[in-house]
């Protein structure tokens, strides 16, 4: 634990400065918890903002707001990446979380009865601590893209901004999700582009539609994904598994928008022959670049608690650990219902788990001074956010 030097006492710990975790402070302070959010960017919404330049959330405004704090913006505007962050800034703000921004968790673990969280030269123990972040922390590739040669220039969605960043020539887009789908629409307008992989099914309407606006979107993600897709219903229930590790269904662009703009779709990506993208039918693709759509592991690493099972999914019951009380997750795909990675789906669980911790916490008893945000812990609820550490 080389460099931390202080230790803080705190009822409870929110790792994550996102939405989940913005969503789960606000209700933990409605129940007067004690609570600090660490969050590893500099600024609160950054990880919005860090996405590439043309992103628009897939969802309309009307259920882009988190609980308490509607998204400014009519209705059905589309918000951009850009647009996003500064509104999560703002809930911050408005509810006077607080934050300790630039503090990456480094390592998460237990000391006798409490939690042990090292994070930016800082030692926190806690009787609670809420992992609120999504499965997407770490870039995916499959295990074949170390093969491609020195003239393929390769990219993550995760690390994608603009078409400038790739060269001139053709590019393959690896992935049919929503990232895939809308960066390929974007890259054909500048490159010759082939998209390969096979979506998880399509939303059956056009989201700017009339029909969509009279309550077909509402009916997708407040009833299906929100409460028939759920843990309370026995086909999500029975859905769940298999959910787990598919992609959302094509929300905004479709399978017809990316034939009308020329993008040539292609099989699976099989593997790699002389230096070049080798397709399932066998066919090699001579292109200049390929932008790996391709996913993200949960990146959980630094949990140091036995909470994983033997594909490293987190073993918990509606984001409750119960082989370790105390200990929490909130942001997960499907963590209760496919709505809980959603904006509009995460504050259900952030509210239920918050009631969680708040009994807890009157169970408890006080067992330590309440931390206040002030220039002693080097906090900030949040007006004009500041770093309190670098990154790590």
């Amino acid at each position: 634990m080389t460099g931390t030097h202080t230790t803080t006492q705190v009822n409870t710990i929110v790792i994550g400065g996102g939405q989940a975790g913005l969503s789960v402070g606000h209700h933990l302070a409605e129940r007067g918890v004690d609570f600090l959010i660490l969050d590893g960017s500099a600024r609160v919404g950054d990880t919005w903002r860090q996405r590439w330049d043309s992103l628009r959330v897939f969802t309309p405004a009307r259920h882009c707001g988190l609980d308490g704090l509607p998204f400014p913006a009519p209705p059905f505007y589309f918000p951009t990446k850009d647009e996003m962050g500064d509104y999560l800034e703002s809930y911050a703000r408005h509810f006077r979380l607080p934050i300790r921004s630039g503090a990456r968790v480094e390592r998460l673990s237990r000391i006798g009865d409490r939690f042990l969280v090292v994070a930016g030269g800082m030692r926190y123990e806690a009787d609670n601590v809420v992992v609120a972040m999504g499965n997407y922390q770490r870039p995916r590739v499959p295990a074949f893209a170390r093969e491609l040669g020195p003239a393929v220039h390769q990219v993550h969605s995760f690390d994608y901004r603009r078409p400038a960043q790739l060269r001139p020539g053709g590019v393959l887009v690896v992935g049919l999700g929503n990232s895939g789908a809308e960066i390929a629409l974007e890259l054909v307008k500048t490159h010759p582009t082939w998209l390969s992989g096979q979506p998880s099914g399509e939303v059956p309407f056009d989201v700017n539609g009339l029909p969509a606006r009279l309550g077909l979107t509402r009916l997708v993600l407040r009833v299906l994904f929100h409460r028939i897709f759920s843990m309370a219903t026995p086909i999500g229930r029975r859905l769940r598994p298999g959910m787990l590790h598919r992609a959302a269904p094509l929300i905004r662009t479709k399978s017809r928008h990316l034939e009308a703009a020329g993008i040539v779709r292609v099989p699976r990506l099989a593997g790699v022959r002389d230096g070049r993208p080798l397709l399932a039918d066998g066919r090699v693709l001579d292109v200049e670049n390929v932008v790996w759509c391709t996913g993200f592991d949960a990146g959980f690493s630094w949990i140091d608690l036995p909470v994983f099972d033997a594909s490293g999914e987190a073993r918990h019951e509606a984001g409750v650990v119960a082989s370790e009380p105390g200990l929490f997750f909130v942001g997960l795909h499907f963590l209760y219902a496919f709505s809980s990675d959603m904006i509009h789906g995460v504050g259900r669980d952030a509210a239920r788990i918050a009631g969680l911790v708040a009994r807890r916490a009157v169970l408890a008893g006080p067992r330590h001074a309440p931390l206040h945000p002030g220039p002693s812990h080097g906090l900030s609820t949040v007006g004009s956010i500041q770093a309190s550490a670098p990154p790590v």
